[in-house]
């Protein structure tokens, strides 16, 4: 049996507790759910925008959901998302995401943040979309939050990309536990860990430039050399308690 778009967003979000009183409501909460998801992907951006593309399309929802009492106001649509448990729907979206996307070994799956809404993001480049986020908490940082993020994702055979943030021997161990691999940017705040790797690639044990690039613009040429080993003996010994 084929499964459509309507009935994969009802499986994935059905398990979601429904926080309302019974006797007041008017509408299913994967209704809700299935009408808001559709919205957003259309450029609806706030609860009125929501609620006017429903309205729109109100004759193509109802023969989708069976709707008996219309498309939910947009005060019920913000009170609804205000009272769901955050957590439980981030981890239905990455799993409702994950269905839709062809997720195959040797995808790079970015993960980013975003500081001035305190998330990090999860972005597949070979599907080119979010695969999940997940919320910093006020009194965290990114450290605390990609791990959960991580958790989340089948990252089994992709190749993880994270900025110096997300340099930590606890996430690298957890991407490889989940049968990934990763590449982490290293910067001067990781103690003598950047200077010992900056000392090694300028050094007479280097490797030969793998790829050069030559750019020009803004008045200055810039160019760019990458080399990679997987020579690292000397730097487990050299910092043997380095996070």
């Amino acid at each position: 049996m084929t499964v459509t778009p309507t009935a994969s967003i009802i499986h994935h979000f059905s398990t979601i507790a429904d926080p309302r009183v019974d006797r007041r409501k008017k509408h299913q909460l994967t209704d809700i759910f299935f009408i808001t998801l559709c919205a957003t992907i259309c450029g609806a951006d706030n609860w009125v925008a929501i609620e006017k593309f429903g309205k729109a399309k109100e004759s193509w929802f109802t023969e989708q959901l069976g709707l008996e009492n219309g498309i939910p106001s947009h005060d019920t649509l913000g009170a609804v998302f205000a009272a769901i448990d955050t957590e439980q729907f981030s981890q239905c979206f990455s799993n409702w995401v994950a269905d839709l996307a062809d997720l195959v070994e040797e995808d790079i799956i970015a993960i980013s943040n975003k500081s001035a809404i305190y998330m990090v993001s999860a972005w597949s480049r070979k599907n080119s979309l979010v695969l999940g986020q997940a919320k910093v908490d006020d009194k965290s940082n990114e450290i605390t939050a990609i791990p959960k993020l991580l958790s989340r994702l089948d990252i089994a055979g992709a190749l993880i990309t994270i900025d110096a943030m997300g340099c930590q021997k606890k996430i690298a161990k957890q991407i490889i536990d989940q049968g990934g691999d990763y590449v982490l940017s290293l910067k001067g705040n990781h103690g003598t860990l950047h200077e010992d790797v900056k000392a090694y690639f300028t050094s007479a044990l280097s490797p030969e430039i793998a790829t050069k690039t030559v750019n020009g613009e803004h008045g200055r040429i810039e160019t760019r050399s990458v080399r990679v080993t997987d020579e690292i003996e000397w730097l487990k010994r050299s910092i043997p308690g380095q996070d």
